[in-house]
């Protein structure tokens, strides 16, 4: 008998090998649907709809639908806590402002008081910089934010009032020009349908980009019952260095202002700078921080309680005036 050839021989061990893998393969394969079978896990609820076919896959369609709505839900509850957390916090603002224009709010008492304002975010990297900056330093403040800017960078919106800070209206695009009426409105109500969009959270206060009064937005707001807010220390970031502006700022800051700082609308790297210094300076000098909703409000709760004590001192004097006896008319004398 002849023996085996060579290349018979290979073919041979090599057939044996393959079926090998392929026997280990299939022990293998059957083994994890086994298991995942046996805890129910999603990769065996996903071979399961494999075999099961087109029902199951409808069915993993309703759940995914299912989920979809869901997270929609919670979203619309998350949006309208926001709402109320807002409204908790003094993003309210009292009767007594709307449609009012304001550069400081000093309070009666005295208080050193002073509110942080940004303009023209959100705006990567440096609203999320700001942020931090102030979270660290336990500190509020009111961003006025261009609708366009919420458009792009909805999530920083979002960021900036899950952490507390107040939310108000700066335009849609920052203009200069005039506008009509029609394009006053339009820069301002898309603004405010945006952010209540985006944060559950209408904004009570307008601030006119480069501060101009007279070409139709500031009216307009005025006129929808928003309060105006012009600034009484002006940082002047958008060109100034980090000393410059810690020096600028520290000048102007006085009890019941509002300084105007940037988030957005270019570099605003010597902002991020220079925020921690003005922070830490202010505090030693005994300045609280305050957004500008909160401002308006102390101003109200202290007036209010100006007025209290004033009409039960009134009262009291009343009162007293009451109780004395009357006064006696001098006796006559007879002759």
């Amino acid at each position: 008998m002849s023996s085996p050839k060579p290349f018979q021989t290979f073919c041979q061990w090599w057939w044996g090998q393959l079926r090998a893998k392929w026997l280990l393969y299939i022990v293998l394969a059957i083994t994890t649907l086994t298991l995942c079978v046996t805890f129910q896990s999603p990769i065996s609820r996903t071979a399961q709809a494999f075999v099961r076919g087109p029902v199951a896959y409808s069915g993993l369609t309703a759940r995914l639908n299912q989920l979809s709505s869901l997270a929609n839900q919670a979203w619309a509850n998350q949006l309208e806590l926001l709402a109320q957390q807002a409204e908790a916090m003094n993003f309210t603002v009292p009767e007594h402002f709307r449609g009012k224009t304001i550069r400081s709010v000093p309070l009666p008492s005295g208080r050193k008081v002073i509110a942080l304002t940004f303009d023209d975010g959100p705006l990567d990297p440096y609203t999320n910089d700001i942020l931090y900056i102030l979270e660290n330093n336990d500190v509020k403040a009111t961003f006025f934010l261009i609708g366009r800017s919420v458009q792009a960078f909805p999530n920083r919106a979002k960021h900036i009032q899950m952490k507390g800070h107040a939310l108000a209206n700066h335009s849609w695009s920052h203009p200069y020009a005039q506008q009509s009426p029609a394009g006053a409105a339009a820069q301002i109500d898309n603004t405010d349908t945006w952010i209540k969009q985006t944060t559950g959270f209408t904004p009570t206060l307008f601030r006119p980009p480069g501060g101009i009064l007279n070409n139709g937005m500031a009216g307009y707001a005025a006129q929808k019952g928003q309060v105006v807010v012009m600034w009484s220390a002006d940082s002047k970031d958008y060109y100034a260095s980090a000393p410059n502006i810690i020096k600028r700022v520290m000048a102007e800051a006085s009890p019941g202002g509002i300084v105007l700082f940037h988030d957005g609308g270019g570099n605003r790297s010597q902002t991020v700078l220079a925020l921690p210094f003005i922070i830490k300076q202010l505090r030693e000098q005994g300045y609280e921080f305050v957004t500008v909703p909160e401002l308006l409000k102390l101003y109200e709760e202290e007036v209010k309680a100006i007025n209290a004590a004033k009409a039960a001192e009134t009262a009291k004097a009343a009162e007293a005036v009451q109780a004395s006896p009357p006064a006696q008319p001098p006796p006559t004398l007879g002759y």
